[in-house]
């Protein structure tokens, strides 16, 4: 009797434990990181580097899933089982927290309101720059074929439409219309919209199309490492918008699997000297001062806008990239 009153004791103990408690003891097998188009190669070099912390010890697989951050947003949404997000923008993190799959307060959750690095958007041209870009009027050109991924579907061709836009909006004395025409003549010269930066890059590099690729900076630096400066070269405008890389636990997955110890302590390692490192060297700007001073001369001096010029994301959003919004008018939908 005493023994069947023991049992019962520690089951009822058992029941009183918060979810996910039990499977917190021991670190998941695997995680699964779900992020943006053209981070592959960076993670395949963060995933060992972490795994090799006692941190990630126990974590014996990180599996990773790459698409245009919008896109994965709604995968995760309709059953990706993320355990972390590593995206390009706000809104996108922002919309698995509004439904309930992402703590409401996340961008509390790590330091610099949960982007441990951030980038811009830049330039890519043919070999000698034959078309002469350097800055963002030049891509309005007639004599100019512009290649960036569909802002309705990529955080990268978001930040493209915005740049622009703040470039037009400071070229035109802030007047709208003007704005909206120099955004509609940059749509018209693009041939094709991809899905997200790395189709993008396919499109411009290993199928020839369009004088210059807008994409991150960081991936500028990596399309030059892999395919060549005899073949293409970067040119860094010199003003751009911030692009910042929100991070964020899956909580609603994560509890399930017992994942939020271990996935809490992958996104720590992003802010971490040597994570920073590892950034840096794929051309993204980083947080940590120590780091970004060692390779300062890699990254030059741009005038940066930021989001708050258009009143923020939510106001971006509804006014720029909602149904019928600017991106929809300037692309000929009503």
């Amino acid at each position: 009797m005493a023994l069947r009153l023991s049992t019962l004791a520690a089951l009822a103990a058992l029941a009183l434990m918060p979810a996910g408690a039990l499977a917190q003891d021991k670190a998941p097998g695997e995680l699964l990181n779900v992020s943006y188009d053209i981070a592959r190669e960076l993670f395949q070099q963060i995933n060992p580097a972490f795994q090799a912390t006692p941190a990630g010890k126990g974590i014996a697989q990180i599996k990773q899933s790459h698409a245009g951050s919008s896109k994965q947003a709604r995968a995760i949404l309709e059953g990706l089982p993320a355990d972390v997000v590593t995206f390009n923008q706000v809104t996108d993190v922002q919309v698995l927290a509004d439904k309930g799959f992402v703590r409401k307060d996340w961008q509390t959750a790590f330091p610099h309101g949960a982007s441990p690095y951030y980038s811009l958007p830049a330039f890519v041209v043919r070999k000698g720059n034959p078309k002469n870009i350097r800055n963002w009027d030049d891509l309005v050109r007639p004599d100019v074929k512009v290649v960036f991924p569909n802002p309705k579907t990529s955080g990268n061709g978001r930040y493209t439409h915005l740049a622009a836009y703040a470039f037009a909006l400071e070229k035109f004395s802030g007047d709208q219309a003007q704005a909206k025409d120099f955004i509609r003549k940059l749509v018209a010269n693009v041939p094709v919209f991809d899905t997200g930066g790395r189709g993008a890059t396919t499109t411009f590099v290993e199928r020839a199309t369009g004088d210059v690729l807008v994409t991150f900076e960081a991936e500028v630096g990596g399309v030059i490492k892999e395919f060549g400066a005899d073949k293409v070269e970067g040119v860094i405008p010199p003003v751009s918008i911030l692009a910042e890389f929100p991070v964020a636990v899956v909580d609603k997955v994560a509890v399930k699997k017992g994942s939020q110890a271990s996935a809490k302590a992958y996104l720590d390692y992003l802010y971490s000297d040597e994570a920073q490192e590892i950034l840096a060297k794929n051309f993204y700007r980083v947080r940590s001062e120590k780091v970004a001073a060692r390779h300062a001369a890699q990254f030059p001096k741009v005038r940066l806008y930021t989001t708050e010029l258009f009143g923020g994301w939510d106001n971006i959003q509804k006014i720029h990239f909602a149904e019928g919004g600017i991106f929809d008018q300037v692309f000929g939908k009503k």
